[in-house]
């Protein structure tokens, strides 16, 4: 472990100034501890981080922390809390989570979390075993648990595991502690060998730990399709449910039920099911004390059984609305007058408070392709150059998408038939797709060089973006590629449209090779600031939780809230960040966040808001029941956040 400046004994000299000189480097010593205590600070939000990365000292602060962290043996609840929101925060960002690695916080965090797991607090392992606990994660645990969540956000999980094959050794000792994440993988959630399980002391409650762990971090779909593509933990879990079953003398019988087939139960619905609250049922994690213990079907191959799927409710025969049809004869009218563009926004607001429901499918299509095709042909609305791009089959063909993409691919068409908007053949119109959007942006990106995971190819994760559009499409891949490339040239793209600016050239250089992206450094900074203004008990429910706003919201962003919101909510959010504009994206996580109060509040108390935001869904929330609270935040806040927005290619100094 890294020791603080501060305590290094300096070697004794016998010189006459001596004295003078070991004052003199102790002075020096304390000066620089103080500044990187001072530099630390800064990564208490994300701009600040993102600042920090730029003064090249991030190692420096993070092995000063871990360093400080290790020689405390005790701290107030408070330091506490604001400690585990820096490493929050930093775990958000691939160079913070690289730190985080090298400085040993990563080694000491999961071989204290087996300590505690597996052999308490002394090391007990080979005399007795722990007594059986009553929670699924043991309360000793609970902390090591947060922690771990707090850490493995997509990119941290991109940086530490990308391309990390599991050990699967033939033997395991009994004192083989596990010293990385994918250690804990390892050990705890892939458990498909004897040699695994017997090397365990508390099986059955480590891997409950293991599979919660799992299931939170499944909740990002970027990491569940890393996990599945690299460690295939489906195929794993299913193989385990098909082998516990009862013996009878006619073969295999009934499912077991017990606490590892009712957990393993809901992760495989969880990560074989894409829907928002009202379109996919979880099952319950508990057992009823009724003769039905357990009532929800299990399973032990694909496809899920059709109930876990909800039904998708008839939509009703719309009448005519004279507000929407105001709305698209402006859209489809060849004379733009002065200030037609303030009178569409105007217009659209006003259909979503009365009939939102009306702004779906077809109609939802028509709307933004209008409303961008008039922006994109607009000199003053144009914050980035389009680029001649011709899609071509030609340019594709011999192309193939990642492991990634295509299972992202599967779960997008999967959706979308559920959906009703995707026929047969849907998924090479998808592939077709992203393998244009991956050669358009191409064009439009530098070369760095960077030892970052995240840095070294394509963009490293799924287009949910791209993948959204394309559904509002219908599938039709002509009018997906022709909006994208239209909607390119917005500065909007750069909030909703993650992989637009993936090593972009219209990024500054040091911006690029931070890896850090300005949905992160921009847009969950402002929704900090504002949180911290608007909701003062949800912002102080965060900090008193360890936990940091920006790394569920990114999560949310990063992915479109699928999972998190039904799709036609998923469609609103889409819909007012074009027509209103990229600010509205923070109010509506605002939005969420006035929202889920009492939830946050309540869980913060039962010490689990990290899970309870990554797991549940958005349930009640509605974009057209905030959105006059969004324009209150708007005519207060847009000319600082827009002007911030606005400043992404500027080189922080």
């Amino acid at each position: 472990q890294t020791s603080l400046l501060s305590e290094r004994v300096p070697t004794p000299v016998t010189d006459v100034d001596s004295t003078s000189s070991v004052s003199l480097e102790s002075k020096n010593i304390l000066w620089e501890e103080t500044l990187l205590d001072a530099l630390l600070n800064f990564s208490a939000t994300p701009k600040g981080l993102f600042l920090l990365h730029s003064t090249g000292a991030m190692n420096d602060c993070v092995n000063f922390m871990f360093s400080s962290l290790s020689k405390k043996l005790q701290t107030n609840e408070y330091e506490e809390f604001g400690n585990r929101v820096l490493v929050a925060q930093m775990a958000t960002t691939p160079t913070g989570a690289v730190a985080l690695q090298s400085s040993g916080y990563i080694k000491a965090l999961v071989t204290d979390l087996w300590a505690l797991l597996e052999c308490g607090k002394d090391d007990l392992r080979i005399t007795q075993r722990k007594s059986t606990p009553v929670d699924p994660i043991d309360q000793s645990c609970q902390k090591s648990f947060l922690s771990l969540i707090n850490l493995l956000t997509y990119p941290a999980v991109f940086e530490l595991l990308s391309k990390q094959d599991i050990p699967n050794k033939q033997m395991y000792s009994l004192r083989e502690v596990p010293t990385n994440i994918i250690d804990i993988i390892d050990r705890l959630v892939i458990l498909n060998s004897e040699a695994k399980i017997h090397s365990l002391f508390s099986y059955e409650q480590s891997h409950i730990f293991g599979l919660r762990l799992l299931n939170v971090l499944c909740c990002e779909l970027n990491t569940l399709l890393l996990l599945e593509t690299q460690y295939k933990v489906s195929q794993v879990l299913l193989t385990a449910q098909e082998e516990n079953v009862t013996e009878t003398s006619e073969g295999p019988g009934d499912f077991i039920i017990d606490g590892l087939s009712v957990e393993r139960n809901h992760v495989l619905v969880r990560i074989n099911l894409i829907g928002g609250p009202q379109e996919r049922i979880l099952p319950l994690r508990v057992l009823d004390k009724s003769s039905d213990p357990y009532p929800w079907p299990m399973f032990s191959s694909l496809p899920l059984p059709k109930c876990y799927l909800a039904e998708i409710p008839r939509k009703p025969e719309y009448r005519q609305d004279k507000d929407l049809d105001k709305l698209l004869s402006l859209l489809k009218s060849p004379k733009k007058q002065t200030g037609w563009k303030e009178t569409c926004r105007k217009q659209f607001c006003k259909v979503m408070k009365a009939r939102p429901d009306t702004i779906s499918g077809t109609t939802l299509a028509e709307l933004i392709e209008k409303f961008v095709l008039h922006l994109s042909e607009s000199r003053s609305d144009c914050y980035f150059s389009m680029g001649n791009y011709k899609a071509m089959n030609a340019d594709v063909k011999n192309e193939s998408l990642s492991s990634v993409q295509q299972l992202g691919v599967e779960m997008t068409v999967r959706y979308g038939k559920y959906l009703n908007l995707l026929k047969e053949h849907a998924e090479n119109e998808l592939c077709f797709v992203l393998m244009n959007c991956e050669k358009f942006l191409e064009q439009q990106q530098r070369t760095v060089v960077s030892s970052l995971c995240c840095l070294q190819e394509c963009y490293p994760g799924y287009d949910w973006f791209a993948s959204s559009v394309f559904l509002i499409m219908s599938g039709d891949r002509e009018k997906t590629l022709t909006f994208l490339q239209q909607f390119s040239c917005l500065l909007v793209s750069a909030f909703l449209w993650l992989p637009r600016l993936h090593l972009s050239m219209h990024l500054p250089v040091t911006t690029v090779e931070s890896g850090i992206h300005p949905v992160y450094f921009c847009s969950s900074h402002h929704i900090e600031m504002l949180l911290k203004a608007e909701l003062p008990l949800v912002f102080s429910a965060f900090h008193m939780s360890g936990f940091a706003p920006s790394q569920i919201c990114l999560q949310w962003i990063t992915q479109c809230f699928w999972n998190y919101m039904d799709w036609n909510e998923i469609c609103h959010y889409i819909a007012i960040c074009v027509f209103l504009g990229p600010d509205y994206q923070i109010y509506m996580c605002i939005s969420v966040f006035r929202h889920l109060q009492q939830d946050i509040l309540k869980h913060t108390e039962a010490q689990d808001l990290q899970v309870f935001l990554k797991e549940e869904a958005l349930c009640g929330f509605r974009v057209s029941d905030y959105l006059e609270y969004m324009e209150s935040l708007e005519a207060i806040y847009r000319p600082m956040l827009l002007n911030d927005m606005r400043n992404i290619r500027v080189q922080n100094t």
